[in-house]
């Protein structure tokens, strides 16, 4: 039986339903949750929190896929009680948004040691909690080129995918030069890695996505609903036409296959504000309304929400 690593424990891959494939419970940077002007109780974390996740089951959503990665405020406990409050499946993840996230004890980590962390969170569990991650998050550094940190980061994501079966999802799909190299030194395929945030407003320009979907990765156009158009956005914000054509022009030019969106939603944002105005419920109430406008199918729905996540996410041996 094909399967994937949730927070509750494995499921089924058929399980996985509609999936918001590049998401976060709560995203900030490390020591944000000790700032005495942003710091939340879990009460007003829930009371951000379960309504959206709520509304997501409600209209169809199957399963969220947590990338914060550690260090960044990933809290699995918290993720196991919103997974039962609300019935939505919530997939965890092991490794870094980037190496500029990563505090210092990992920053002086070896490949061997990241590889170690990575497996282990995956096939043991993450801390003492008893859930496994479900995916590996990689990530370009500020600055836009791979560092050093970063580049550790990534071959040790590539070995403890080769060793779990597990996908890698990367933060921005920049100096992807760089990143396929390494996962072709790994010899890890990839179509086992998403490429993410090719879509976003300050990159987007740089992301060569056609040419990452020619070497056989598999590109996510996931930081839908931050737009130019909000009451104040964010400085990674991008016209919404200009987003939804970039993608149509992915898809037209034959990479179905290899296309996965999400909103890069921020739930209960750590150390930080968030945007106003955006949560995961963008994925139905803007996104599907705008492809079906633009006049792709249901079939072609299903295969970018449902087909294309699931073949992604399913544990492969």
């Amino acid at each position: 039986m094909s399967r994937v690593n949730t927070v509750l424990g494995p499921i089924a891959t058929e399980e996985l339903g509609i999936v918001a494939i590049h998401e976060h419970i709560g995203y900030g940077m490390p020591g944000s949750e000790l700032d005495t002007k942003w710091w939340k109780t879990p009460e007003v974390r829930y009371e951000e929190t379960v309504p959206k996740l709520r509304k997501f089951h409600e209209y169809g959503g199957g399963t969220f896929v947590d990338v914060t990665g550690i260090c960044n405020g990933r809290d699995i406990d918290y993720y196991k009680s919103l997974s039962a409050k609300t019935g939505v499946h919530i997939i965890a993840c092991t490794g870094f948004v980037g190496g500029d996230t990563a505090l210092p004890f990992f920053e002086r980590a070896t490949v061997e040691y990241l590889t170690a962390q990575f497996v282990h969170e995956i096939t043991v569990g993450i801390g003492n909690t008893g859930s496994r991650a479900g995916v590996i998050k990689v990530g370009v550094s500020r600055g836009g080129r791979m560092t050093d940190l970063d580049k550790r980061i990534y071959r040790a994501a590539a070995r403890a995918a080769l060793n779990t079966g597990v996908p890698i999802l990367t933060h921005l799909a920049i100096d992807a030069e760089n990143a396929i190299a390494i996962f072709n030194e790994e010899g890890l395929p990839l179509h086992r890695v998403l490429f993410g945030h090719a879509d976003d407003g300050i990159n987007a320009e740089k992301t060569r996505d056609t040419w990452i979907a020619s070497q056989g990765g598999r590109v996510g156009f996931d930081t839908f609903g931050y737009e130019t158009e909000l009451e104040d956005p964010p400085f990674w914000a991008r016209p919404r036409n200009e987003r939804l054509d970039h993608f149509l022009r992915f898809l037209r030019a034959g990479h179905l296959d290899q296309a996965l969106a999400g909103v890069d939603a921020n739930c209960s944002p750590l150390g930080w504000p968030g945007v106003k105005g955006h949560t995961v419920n963008y994925l139905f109430e803007d996104l599907i309304p705008d492809l079906r406008d633009a006049g792709l199918d249901d079939a072609t729905i299903t295969k970018l929400f449902v087909e294309n996540p699931a073949d992604f996410l399913t544990i492969q041996p």
